[in-house]
């Protein structure tokens, strides 16, 4: 194998386990054994455990594909809406790495902010987005777009998380879920509806 091959091996192991079984059931074991090398190996491309999971969260946070809103808002019911739905799709697939993720945070600040950058990225594009928006008119202008963002995440972030877990919090289908977040949302900031 390839050194490059040998390194996204153990990346991709390391990350799979650690959503799986947490910092300390993700062992260097475990992670060799997944990828597919021995220990040695391993260590040849990383000192330690810790270095191991860094470099897979911050690849995985480098490597993540996110749909973009618009630099200019035009049809905000419609963007959002294929903005939302892409973002809680991510979100659901991801909700076993962000859990373990969250669940370490008191031991493990700094990995657990490695894994949340791309949120915070969406976050503030998100946040422009609304601000642009609003100084086009398209948005009250009484609205801080900053609370808006953290209500419409918040939201996609419970669901994607809660869904499974209490399921009946969601007495909707996942596939109805954003346009009735959406709905709520777009009132809340003051967008009228397009006839």
């Amino acid at each position: 194998m390839v050194a490059t091959d040998v390194r996204q091996s153990l990346l991709k192991a390391a990350l799979k386990l650690f959503a799986e079984h947490g910092s300390r059931g993700a062992t260097t074991r475990r992670i060799a054994q997944e990828a597919g090398v021995n220990e040695v190996t391993l260590f040849r491309h990383f000192p330690n455990k810790q270095a191991l999971l860094h470099a897979a969260l911050h690849a995985f946070a480098e490597q993540t594909p996110y749909l973009r809103l618009p630099d200019t808002p035009k049809d905000l019911a419609a963007e959002l809406e294929v903005w939302a739905r892409d973002h809680h799709k991510h979100l659901y697939k991801l909700r076993a790495l962000i859990r373990t993720s969250m669940g370490e945070f008191e031991e493990n600040p700094e990995q657990c902010k490695q894994s949340m950058c791309v949120s915070i990225s969406i976050a503030n594009e998100l946040t422009d987005y609304l601000t642009t928006a609003q100084r086009a008119g398209l948005v009250s202008a009484d609205v801080n777009s900053a609370a808006a963002t953290s209500m419409l995440m918040g939201t996609l972030f419970s669901d994607a998380m809660g869904r499974d877990l209490m399921p009946e919090r969601f007495p909707y289908a996942m596939r109805d879920a954003i346009g009735l977040y959406l709905q709520l949302f777009l009132r809340a900031i003051g967008v009228r509806e397009v006839k």
